[in-house]
C-alpha cells in the first residue's frame, strides 16, 4: 500500500500557460480517487505528473514516504511502483494474450508457476478467463484494453493510475468491471487515481472525487458531497447538471433576475465559507440567511425541479427521455431552458407545464469572477444544458 501527496505543484509551459496551478492533494493508503473536469482541466496531465511522464516545474510529489518529483529529484516512471492502463490499450501484437499480460512478472522474476496462476486470475477479473493463447488480432478493441487492465493489475503495484481506462468497454461489461476493479483494489489495498469524462463512473468507483478546472483544484470531496453541497457554481454544473440562476434574496423569498422564478428561502441552503478550498472538507449547508436584500444566485439540480402538467403553464416540455423512475425532461420557459429528473414526472414533449422548484442552494456572487459569469449568462437558453 501507499499513499500519493502533491504540495504545491505546478506546470507552467512556455508561454507562461499553466497546465497546473499549485495544487495540493493528498490520498490515502488504499483509497480510491477520481479526478473529473472539462476538457483540458488538467486531469490527465495531473496522472501524468504522478506517473512521471511530465516533471513539474514547482511543488514536490510524493508516494509513500518517497518524493518522487521535486526538491530535485525526478523518480523515473518504472521506478516509482506504479501500474497504468491509458485511454487506448498498448497491447503488443507479436505475444499471445497471456505473455503480454505476464509481461511485468517476468520483468520482476516471479517464477512461472506463479506467473501462470496471476495471468489466469487476472484474465478472469477482467472477462478473458482461458484466453491466455489467443493472437491480439482476434480480439476486439474492449478486449484488448481489457488484456491491457489485466497486465497493469497482474503486478500488483503500489498505485494503480488508470487514465478512462474503462471508456473503450460496452456498457454490461463495464458495469461489471467497476464492481470487480473496486472489490480487487479494496482487497490488495491498492491506491487508485482514476482519471475519467464519465461524472456517473467517478461518482459510483471513488472514495473521494476531485473536481479540476484550468489546472485548479475547484472541490475535493466524497460523491455525497460534491452532489449534495458544491463549492461552487460551476462544481454544480458540471457534476449534477444543475441550472445556476442569478438573482435577488429579499423579505424571504428568491426572485430570479429575468425569470418568473420564486423559491421561499424555507427551499433555500447555503455554504458556511466563501472560500473553495476551505469547502473542501466543510460542515453541511445551513439554512440561509434571510435578512435585508442581496445579490445571489442560486443552483438548482434536476432532480429538484418539479414539473406539473397545467394547460395554463407559462413553460413548454421541449424533449421527453423515459426514466425508470421518471421522464427526463427540458422544460423551455421563454429563453430559459431547466432540466428536470424529479421522480414520477411524466410528461409528453409539447405538453404545457408549471414549474416548481424543491430546493436550490444559494451561493454569494464572487466579484472577482462577475465579469466571467456575466458572460456565461449572456444566452440564457444554454441554462443547465
Amino acid at each position: 500500500m501507499s499513499s500519493v501527496s502533491l504540495t504545491s505543484v505546478s506546470l507552467a509551459y512556455p508561454g507562461g500557460h499553466l497546465g497546473l496551478a499549485d495544487v495540493d492533494l493528498d490520498i490515502g493508503d488504499g483509497e480510491f480517487v477520481a479526478l473529473v473536469g472539462p476538457s483540458g482541466s488538467g486531469k490527465t496531465t495531473l496522472l501524468r505528473t504522478v506517473a512521471g511522464f511530465i516533471s513539474p516545474t514547482a511543488g514536490t510529489v510524493r508516494i509513500g514516504e518517497t518524493t518522487v518529483a521535486g526538491a530535485g529529484r525526478d523518480v523515473e516512471p518504472e521506478r516509482r511502483g506504479l501500474g497504468m492502463v491509458f485511454q487506448q490499450h498498448a497491447v503488443w501484437p507479436h505475444w499471445n494474450v497471456g505473455r503480454n499480460v505476464e509481461y511485468p512478472l517476468r520483468r520482476a522474476g516471479v517464477g512461472r508457476a506463479e506467473r501462470t496462476r496471476r495471468v489466469a486470475e487476472a484474465l478472469e477479473l477482467v472477462g478473458l478467463g482461458g484466453a491466455e493463447r489467443r493472437d491480439p488480432a482476434t480480439l476486439s478493441g474492449g478486449q484488448r484494453q481489457r488484456v491491457a487492465i489485466a497486465r497493469a493489475i497482474v503486478g500488483r503495484p503500489r498505485v494503480l493510475l488508470l487514465d478512462e481506462a474503462l471508456s473503450a468497454l460496452d456498457e454490461p461489461l463495464r458495469d461489471r468491471l467497476r464492481l470487480e476493479l473496486r472489490a480487487l483494489t479494496r482487497s490488495l489495498g491498492l491506491t487508485v487515481i482514476h482519471v475519467t469524462h464519465d461524472r456517473s463512473e467517478a461518482l459510483a468507483l471513488a472514495d473521494r472525487v476531485v473536481v479540476l478546472d484550468a489546472g485548479r483544484v475547484q472541490q475535493i470531496g466524497t460523491p455525497s458531497e460534491l452532489v449534495d453541497r458544491p463549492a461552487s457554481p460551476f462544481v454544480a454544473r458540471f457534476i449534477s447538471d444543475a441550472a445556476v440562476l442569478p438573482g435577488r434574496l429579499s423579505g424571504g423569498v428568491f426572485r430570479a433576475s429575468g425569470f418568473p422564478i420564486e423559491v421561499p428561502a424555507e427551499r433555500l441552503s447555503a455554504e458556511r465559507s466563501p472560500d473553495h478550498r476551505a469547502r473542501a472538507h466543510r460542515d453541511p449547508a445551513h439554512p440561509v440567511h434571510v435578512a435585508g436584500e442581496r445579490a445571489v444566485e442560486i443552483a438548482v439540480q434536476p432532480e429538484h425541479v418539479r414539473v406539473v402538467p397545467d394547460p395554463a403553464g407559462p413553460a413548454v416540455v421541449e424533449s421527453s427521455l423515459f426514466g425508470r423512475s421518471g421522464d427526463e425532461l427540458v422544460v423551455r420557459w421563454g429563453e430559459l431552458r431547466l432540466r428536470s429528473r424529479a421522480s414520477g414526472a411524466r410528461c409528453a414533449a409539447g405538453e404545457r407545464v408549471r414549474v416548481e422548484i424543491d430546493r436550490a442552494l444559494v451561493f454569494e456572487p464572487d466579484p472577482a469572477q462577475h465579469a466571467a459569469h456575466a458572460s456565461s449568462q449572456a444566452e440564457p437558453a444554454s441554462v443547465g444544458a
